[in-house]
């Protein structure tokens, strides 16, 4: 029975991950294909074309981003967006969370970091708010560091001693990758 079980555990462990990328692609294909559907006359439409578009659109609305007057009215919006209570809240946990998904490597000395809880006992973390810490706490020289909860989507911004934190030699794609799975069959 254990024999079994352990088998059952080993088979889980190679198909899971497999199969849920391979249904979020499904899943997003889908999606953006039927929501491109209905609007697209049937002598226009293709498999392929809401994907297709999706990636267009992004990639263009990427290249408007290095335009001023774009970025002006984007701000423009997400100071109007940031007025309304409650969409506020989440409109900014997500724009938050995209920052920090978004951190450059910058040189590995100053994106990914390894900050001392107490003497031996250390977490990853990435730096986010050096100028917030300044000013949240004045003189005290604090910097602020998001660490990232394994096994979750989230995590906490701490504001630590500057002298307690360190620079780690990894990618911030490496130290996210750890910080998320705990560390299991992290490749460094």
């Amino acid at each position: 029975m254990n024999k079994i079980l352990s088998l059952s555990i080993k088979g889980l462990v190679a198909v899971l991950p497999l199969s849920l990328t391979l249904y979020f692609v499904y899943w997003f294909v889908e999606g953006t294909e039927g929501l491109l559907q209905p609007y697209v006359p049937a002598e226009f439409y293709f498999p392929g074309l809401g994907i297709l578009l999706a990636v267009s659109i992004i990639l263009v609305a990427g290249l408007l981003m290095n335009l001023y007057f774009v970025n002006g009215v984007v701000a423009f919006f997400n100071r109007q967006v940031e007025k309304i209570p409650l969409v506020k809240s989440v409109y900014g946990a997500i724009k938050d969370i995209m920052t920090v998904f978004s951190i450059k490597d910058k040189g590995n000395s100053k994106g990914v970091v390894s900050v001392e809880l107490k003497p031996g006992m250390h977490v990853i973390g990435f730096v986010t708010g050096e100028q917030t810490g300044r000013e949240l706490f004045g003189d005290e020289n604090k910097i602020g560091v998001y660490v990232p909860v394994s096994y979750q989507i989230g995590g906490y911004t701490v504001y630590v001693d500057r002298e307690l934190v360190s620079p780690l030699n990894i990618s911030v794609e490496q130290a996210m990758r750890i910080a998320l799975t705990g560390g299991v069959k992290a490749k460094v």
